[in-house]
């Protein structure tokens, strides 16, 4: 049999089926939507990847006999921004000792930290597309490669394989222990959480809104308009300059309505608050959040209570609300480790990375213990008796 690797300029260069068959075998619900084609491509179409923007991308396609056998997503990075792993330390450090961190090959699903399989296709492939990666890092004098939000099996199974470091950060993700509704939720925490989010989302659906939950067909271009308001003030606050084109919502309303979850506050007809959820196969992820009125507990409300109770009634198993933020804790998500993969050409820059990891790694699991022993929930997963306060 065989095999040939190739490396495209864009995700249009490839047929949707094509690329599909490896990175969503599962159908039209897939695990992970930010790795099908029809979102890695509206990235490209709407110029939010590509030039000019530090993620040039290169997806890396493997076939066998002509047939596609298994891909990764790869990107050329001339910059650390829009990846939510932070390596701009790392990049601080090889600069000052007189190396040159960028460009550098980054498997991720662009300005989206959220887990997933990076490579996409059969367990027995992923050496193969590792290897390939990491020869063409070397063969181009590149520094890195780093593959974040990879899943835990991947980061276990390629560890160490031809130096290859494994750094475990964390998030906070929400888990369905099999509620039929928010108020089976809510029963399951201690009173005094639960009473701090029934004050909350009654302050929330006191300001004279009205909250709707909109997918598919549902959601009109008027929909995106406004949700693209509130990202762009969102991601002007936070990052300075938001990383997605308008173009990449209109790319959503044609390729991805049926995949959008859009959690809209109305003041009468006009929208002046939304969240941008993206539903996989039994995981809700909370993306974006913004608003044009600012109003106590909102936020709260749209983003964690809506999607909570959203995914109780569509049977998923999980949500998970994006980067960073203990405030999350307090409503029902707890801390749950997130892998991620990275060579380093350098050895004695991958030795000194390999230590930082160690003594990362030992701080995150210490951080995650005490958090989850201080959890919400009157008994934690582990059956073991936590807060025994009642109402």
């Amino acid at each position: 049999m065989t095999t040939e690797a190739t490396l495209l300029d864009s995700m249009t260069d490839i047929p949707a089926a094509q690329w599909d068959a490896v990175a969503c075998p599962e159908g039209t619900r897939p695990i992970d939507p930010f790795t099908t084609h029809r979102f890695l491509a509206a990235l490209d179409r709407s110029k939010s990847t590509g030039k000019g923007t530090g993620w040039q991308p290169k997806p890396l396609i493997l076939r066998q006999n002509g047939e596609p056998l298994a891909a990764m997503p790869l990107y050329v990075k001339s910059h650390s921004q829009g990846e939510y792993i932070f390596d701009h330390g790392w990049a601080e450090a090889l600069e000052r000792a007189g190396g040159h961190y960028y460009p550098k090959l980054q498997g991720a699903v662009p300005f989206t930290p959220a887990t997933g399989r990076r490579f996409l296709g059969p367990p027995a492939a992923r050496t193969a597309l590792l290897d390939i990666a990491i020869d063409l890092a070397r063969q181009n004098d590149i520094s890195s490669l780093h593959v974040t939000f990879c899943t835990a099996d991947e980061a276990q199974a390629l560890a160490g394989h031809d130096g290859t470091l494994h750094r475990i950060t964390q998030q906070f993700h929400w888990e369905n222990r099999g509620y039929g509704s928010f108020a089976d939720f809510l029963g399951d925490l201690a009173s005094r959480k639960r009473k701090m989010i029934r004050k909350e989302r009654e302050v929330a659906q006191g300001h004279g809104l009205t909250i709707r939950a909109l997918t598919g067909d549902a959601i009109q271009p008027a929909h995106w308009q406004a949700m693209w308001e509130f990202y762009q003030d969102t991601g002007g606050r936070k990052w300075g300059r938001p990383y997605l084109t308008r173009a990449f919502f209109d790319e959503m309303h044609r390729t991805m309505r049926d995949d959008v979850l859009l959690v809209l506050a109305f003041r009468g007809t006009r929208a002046v608050a939304g969240a941008l959820n993206f539903i996989g196969r039994d995981t809700l992820y909370g993306r974006y959040w913004g608003c044009t009125e600012e109003h106590p507990c909102l936020h709260f409300e749209l983003c964690y209570y809506q999607a909570i109770d959203w995914a109780i009634a569509h049977g998923l198993k999980r949500v998970e609300a994006g980067a960073q933020g203990e405030h999350k804790l307090a409503r029902g998500y707890l801390p749950v480790p997130v892998h991620s993969l990275h060579w380093i050409a350098d050895p004695s820059f991958r030795k000194a990375i390999a230590r930082y990891l160690d003594q990362e790694r030992r701080a995150v699991g210490e951080e995650i213990e005490a958090l989850s022993a201080d959890g919400p929930f009157r008994h934690p997963i582990d059956g073991t008796a936590a807060h025994e306060e009642r109402d």
